[in-house]
């Protein structure tokens, strides 16, 4: 099917996919490309406009991430992001030096809204500004279009060329007006039409899924989490009975959760799925026994899903594709670009070197998570599946700080219940992006029942998001952070003391490894 398409070339910044994510809202198809992608391929690909994004590096650097002046040559409306602005400014010329002084968080911008990129922009707003670089002075043929009290060149564009630049970043939400400058620039400058909506990417997809697979036989890793859902649904509705699901209990999940999974994608659920259950808590114990550092924990996880998987797939003979619910901060957060790795994904970064599978299909790989909830509900998935509370692969493996044993699992299995339970008692379940309780690996000295005790803080976690990629904690009522911990004290035991997290993200990540 063509479509419309914006590209973003990625030079390395870690909210690269919100500018994709930002660029779909606006009905837009949108994908993010390394930023050395050739222009044969931009070619090919025949984008209505290109954004370049922010990166950690100096463009006067040795080591910067650079693209050649054969881009701006194209005629593709191009703006530039960050450290993007200050690439253009320096490939054209003008001057980018260390600033005087650095930027960082909400800044008052003044704009010159006769600029298209600025139309129905107000005169003074707010953008987020992270930089320790800046534009000293534009390149010859380049207008000023927005400055700060301590940037000069917030904004520049040379209409003729269909360069426009901007030092903040208009993608994230505290950038007050960012969607009106990303909507000008994709309607406006780059003339789309909005066309690109979620029945049309769910139903190529199947039909994508189908031509792939042909004959072959499909083998899915469903954890019974949104995205594992969503992708088994799509395989059922592309291939049928080619498709067999395992559902790999691991020990690691929420209380009653294997029972919950088998009652709906199991026999006598509502769908026709080929569905195993392999309970394997005892192989997950053993190959996690003495494990602290995060990144291995996932590492091991990983790689026993995919052996699991394996073992299977020999039980009903020759499968040729294995197919799993990786989304897209999945595959950001993995490193698998020029973005830094903050961790693996047991989907993603975590597999093994070698995978007996022909193909691996990630049918989702494109799309955040609220995007994936839009795409279950166009297959006809009951909302109490497509909005089930966000719960990672590795499972209670990554909510439990350090080593991982049966009765610290079973310690954030009865914490998390009750936590869950009177959120939702409290009618705040639909509005948390996300929340649950983990375990940290501090042991304090308590007094219960005049006695002493000297066991672990459970940490309570609830954070507002609408892409998974930023978050801010929830300002939870003091009240109901008090019943919890009471319960959480009183029913939980080897439990002391009770936390809350009012860390956002960034700097820290939702879970907690």
């Amino acid at each position: 099917m063509e479509k419309e398409m914006i590209i973003v070339l990625d030079f390395g910044g870690q909210y690269n996919q919100l500018i994709a994510r930002r660029v779909r809202e606006c009905n837009v198809y949108c994908e993010v490309h390394p930023y050395n992608l050739s222009l044969e391929k931009i070619k090919e690909i025949n984008p209505k406009g290109i954004i370049f994004t922010g990166g950690p590096n100096s463009v006067y650097a040795e080591e910067s991430l650079r693209c050649g002046m054969e881009i701006f040559e194209m005629g593709i409306p191009i703006l530039g992001i960050c450290y993007g602005s200050q690439l253009i400014s320096y490939l054209f010329g003008g001057s980018v030096k260390t600033a005087p002084v650095s930027e960082y968080g909400k800044t008052e911008i003044i704009i010159d809204n006769k600029s298209v990129l600025f139309k129905n922009v107000s005169k003074k707003t707010i953008g987020w500004m992270s930089h320790t670089d800046y534009i000293e002075k534009p390149p010859e043929g380049f207008q000023i279009t927005a400055h700060t009290s301590e940037c000069p060149v917030a904004g520049m564009e040379n209409v003729e060329r269909k360069i426009y630049a901007v030092q903040f970043h208009p993608e994230v939400m505290h950038t007050l007006e960012g969607m009106k400058m990303l909507s000008n620039f994709v309607y406006d400058i780059c003339g789309c039409n909005g066309d690109w909506k979620m029945d049309s990417f769910v139903e190529t997809s199947i039909q994508e899924i189908r031509k792939k697979v042909g004959n072959g036989k499909v083998l899915c890793a469903l954890s019974g989490g949104v995205d594992s859902s969503v992708a088994a649904v799509m395989l059922a509705k592309a291939v049928g009975k080619q498709l067999t699901c395992v559902f790999v209990d691991h020990g690691l999940l929420r209380k009653n959760e294997g029972d919950e999974v088998e009652a709906v994608f199991g026999p006598n659920g509502p769908y026709d799925l080929n569905f195993i259950r392999v309970n394997a808590g005892e192989r997950y114990f053993k190959k996690l026994a003495g494990v602290e550092e995060p990144e291995k924990k996932r590492k091991i996880i990983g790689e026993e899903f995919i052996r699991v998987f394996e073992e299977e797939a020999k039980k009903i003979g020759t499968v040729d594709f294995l197919v799993q619910g990786t989304i897209y901060p999945d595959v950001i957060e993995s490193g698998l670009g020029k973005s830094a790795v903050i961790k693996s994904h047991h989907n993603v970064g975590g597999l093994p070197d070698y995978v007996d599978f022909k193909e691996i299909i990630e049918p989702l790989r494109l799309l955040f998570k609220d995007e994936v909830r839009l795409a279950g509900l166009e297959l006809g998935i009951p909302d109490y599946l497509v909005y089930r509370q966000p719960f990672p692969g590795p499972g209670l493996g990554i909510r439990i700080v350090g080593e991982v044993t049966p009765e610290k699992v079973a310690i954030v299995q009865e914490a998390d219940f009750i936590y869950r339970e009177e959120i939702a008692k409290a009618g705040l379940d639909k509005e948390l992006g996300q929340y649950f309780a983990g375990l940290t690996n501090m042991r304090s000295v308590g007094v219960m029942g005049d006695e002493r005790t000297y066991d672990y803080a459970v940490a309570l976690r609830a954070v507002n998001t609408s892409d998974f990629m930023t978050a801010e904690a929830a300002d939870l009522p003091f009240e109901l952070l008090q019943k919890v911990m009471n319960r959480i004290i009183n029913e939980v035991k080897g439990v002391n003391r009770v936390f809350y997290d009012l860390t956002s993200k960034p700097p820290g990540t939702i879970e907690f490894e």
